[in-house]
């Protein structure tokens, strides 16, 4: 129990008559009596207060599956059960792990009336965690005391790849609202023969799409669309070893690359591919033959909850070999890397262009904004002239690779970490629209 403000108030006189009693003993008596008074209210407004369980009801809610990198919405429902209304403080214990943006939820609820407070948590690694109780602190009816207490024990919860991102995905494709994602239209999807539907003209339409009949009867124009080509194979490979434990920001590589697979599965699952997924390290941990549809998006979904880096060197040369073993037809395969240098980096350009004799072989990359930032920075001491020496290498380093693979005949693709799951969507769309898979 805590005494409010006004609580507080209330008590001070009687430490003033307590004073005043040193020169008039009979106002000692008057401040006892006062003092029992004030402490009689108190004890009749934390009575009426009552207990968090008999005046509220609480409950927590969020997704069964929160959102790696991404803000996840948790909700706390309370209800004032009481017959007066009532100021009240809500606190969660949401995993320590987690970043959160409001600490305290803060109300006041009329009698019976029930009410949701909203905040959010920002999971960076990926695993098991859980939550604890939810505290609250409320004020009785006389506004003399603040009560606490919390209701419920600890709540498992799961942290996997970003589903938001699919989700949001999922809803502004029903909307024909793509760009808002960064995403390009979905209009060049439609390079085949084949009719899919009729849609509103967009400004960089070619021309030749426009359909004049459909567009004279609804007096504005319209674009015919056209299916492109379905189950084609999509294989995505991901480098699991040392260099994808490097942090970016606030997540390591790994798991940037892990929710940009998850997005690739969705949406190429929702084209009709058939989709596929290997990870290694110095060894091949995972296979997943290539599958169609939304089943085969929630098996990814599972593999890749559990994907861990490894403080090993990857072996590209085993990798590759097992892949080109189990995946005879052609495919895009898209490999999720870090460009180290060295035998390894050797390797990935030997084999994959090896792989681009029969498959369409796209190497992706996070650039790292760090290093690209102390290649640029001005040398003051000879520290900084180090640095940016050893920057300057690593990009050219980098840059050199890249380089090797395009001359192979294997596509690349080299972006900072917070646009690669749309850059390796929009790449996919690209050459899916091109007919290159």
């Amino acid at each position: 129990m805590q005494l409010t403000n006004r609580g507080i108030f209330l008590l001070l006189p009687t430490a003033v008559i307590l004073v005043a009693g040193t020169w008039l003993p009979v106002l000692q008596g008057v401040a006892l009596a006062y003092a029992l008074a004030v402490l009689l209210l108190v004890g009749v407004d934390w009575r009426q207060a009552g207990t968090v369980t008999t005046r509220f009801d609480v409950r927590r809610e969020h997704d069964s599956k929160l959102s790696l990198g991404a803000d996840n919405p948790v909700w706390l429902h309370v209800r004032n059960r009481g017959t007066r209304p009532v100021e009240i403080w809500l606190r969660d214990e949401p995993p320590d792990e987690f970043r959160i943006d409001i600490r305290v939820l803060h109300t006041t609820l009329v009698p019976r009336q029930s009410w949701a407070g909203v905040y959010h948590l920002h999971p960076l690694r990926r695993g098991d965690y859980a939550f604890g109780k939810i505290n609250l602190r409320w004020v009785g009816p006389l506004g003399l005391v603040v009560r606490q207490g919390s209701v419920g024990g600890r709540t498992a919860v799961k942290v996997y790849p970003n589903l938001l991102d699919v989700r949001r995905y999922d809803l502004l494709l029903k909307r024909n609202r793509l760009q808002e994602l960064g995403l390009r239209s979905t209009r060049q999807f439609g390079e085949g023969t084949e009719f899919e539907r009729l849609r509103d003209y967009l400004p960089d339409d070619e021309y030749r799409r426009i359909d004049w009949k459909a567009t004279a009867r609804r007096h504005h124009p319209v674009t015919v669309e056209y299916q492109t080509e379905r189950s084609q194979n999509v294989i995505a490979v991901l480098d699991t070893g040392r260099m994808m434990q490097s942090p970016v920001a606030d997540m390591a590589k790994l798991d940037y690359v892990v929710n940009a697979v998850l997005l690739l599965g969705y949406v190429a699952t929702g084209k009709g591919d058939k989709v596929g997924l290997l990870t290694f390290a110095n060894d091949v941990d995972s296979w997943l033959n290539p599958r169609q549809g939304r089943g085969q998006f929630y098996r990814m979904l599972e593999l890749l909850y559990g994907v861990e880096a490894q403080p090993v060197e990857p072996d590209y040369r085993r990798a590759l070999t097992y892949l080109a073993h189990k995946q005879r037809k052609r495919a895009l395969v898209v490999i999720f890397t870090d460009l180290s240098g060295g035998a390894s980096m050797e390797a990935l350009v030997s084999h994959a262009s090896v792989l681009a004799r029969r498959s369409l072989p796209l190497v992706v990359t996070i650039s790292d904004p760090d290093v690209v930032a102390a290649s640029q920075q001005t040398p003051t001491d000879s520290l900084s002239v180090y640095q940016r020496t050893a920057a300057a290498r690593l990009l050219d380093e980098r840059q050199l690779a890249l380089d090797q693979l395009r001359r192979q005949g294997v596509l690349t693709l080299d972006v900072p970490a917070n646009q690669l799951s749309i850059a390796v969507i929009n790449r996919y769309l690209e050459l899916k629209a091109k007919t290159l898979l």
